[in-house]
């Protein structure tokens, strides 16, 4: 079977299977790289890929920079595809297995408290009423993003019907496209009702849009437009041991939740790791000073808001 057939197979498999949108680009960035790679060396069909194919794969791509969490992210995604071309009976053995995964310098960046008080004080000092809704609510984001560990994508889609203010709960429209509920604490519960006040005096009660965070035009804010602000606020702060990312705010959760000594079951619950492997990964990586911690669960109890 032509790969560039059996490519096309596997997206429409994966559309079927209701995967996310975000993911399916990425199997598409990729199989579209590889498929180009199997051309210039003359490999035209899916019987033809060897582990030596894959291989010299991987290896090009490190040679074009390419770090080893994104070359192993890589075989994954061909793992995935070659594994539905054995279940499809046109191979019947996935040579991508017999490939090992490149080992991987571990380093992942967290907000310190001084980080976070940085970042929030830049913003208090630019209420004024030229930037006040941009201040307010780019403080409120990150609030947000500290106080529940939201990924990017469930920051975005979250609405204010998903907020139980009085239960102090939030449903989440997770990575797994189910919709799970967490707690969340007072402070951020304060937080996200003093926003939305906001909101209803800066658009008017009647106007308020659906979802939590807009633009000035009241139109939700995309993944894209976030990411845009962090952008913007990396360069005034000028942090150089830390990566300004809404994923940094998320790790930090994580690390603080660790450190003050909260169960793994319980932070895979709060970061919804589909696997507690996930999250037994992070407590091995920041679980070793838990007696030197005097903090309580939420990274939010000891930041002046």
């Amino acid at each position: 079977m032509l790969i560039k057939f059996a490519v096309q197979d596997f997206y429409e498999d994966r559309e079927f299977k209701n995967l996310s949108p975000k993911t399916i680009t990425a199997y598409k960035d990729i199989l579209s790289q590889f498929f180009g790679f199997c051309l210039e060396q003359e490999v035209l069909n899916v019987q033809d890929i060897t582990v030596n194919t894959v291989k010299q794969y991987l290896l090009h791509c490190q040679k074009r920079g390419n770090n080893a969490t994104t070359t192993n992210s890589k075989l994954q995604r061909i793992r995935a595809f070659l594994n539905y071309m054995v279940e499809c009976e046109v191979i019947e053995k996935n040579p991508a297995k017999r490939v090992q995964k490149a080992r991987e310098d571990i380093r992942i960046d967290v907000f310190t408290d001084y980080h976070i008080k940085q970042m929030l004080n830049y913003y208090r000092r630019l209420r004024n009423r030229e930037h006040a809704f941009h201040s307010y609510r780019d403080h409120t984001v990150i609030i947000t993003l500290l106080g529940t560990g939201l990924r990017l994508s469930e920051l975005c889609s979250m609405k204010w019907t998903d907020i139980n203010f009085v239960q102090h709960t939030m449903y989440v429209f997770g990575k797994n496209r189910r919709k799970e509920s967490i707690p969340i604490a007072e402070k951020c519960i304060q937080e996200l009702s003093a926003y939305r006040m906001y909101c209803e005096h800066f658009f008017g009660k009647e106007n308020i849009n659906e979802y939590v965070f807009t633009n000035r035009e009241n139109k939700p804010l995309t993944p894209n437009a976030v990411q845009n602000v962090f952008k913007r606020l990396s360069k005034i702060m000028n942090f150089r041991d830390v990566r300004l990312s809404s994923h940094t705010f998320r790790h930090t959760f994580c690390q603080k939740c660790i450190h003050a000594g909260m169960s793994t079951f319980a932070i895979q619950k709060l970061m919804r790791h589909s696997s507690i492997a996930v999250t037994e990964k992070y407590s091995a990586m920041w679980g070793n000073d838990l007696k030197e911690q005097n903090e309580k669960y939420n990274p939010l109890n000891h930041i002046d808001i």
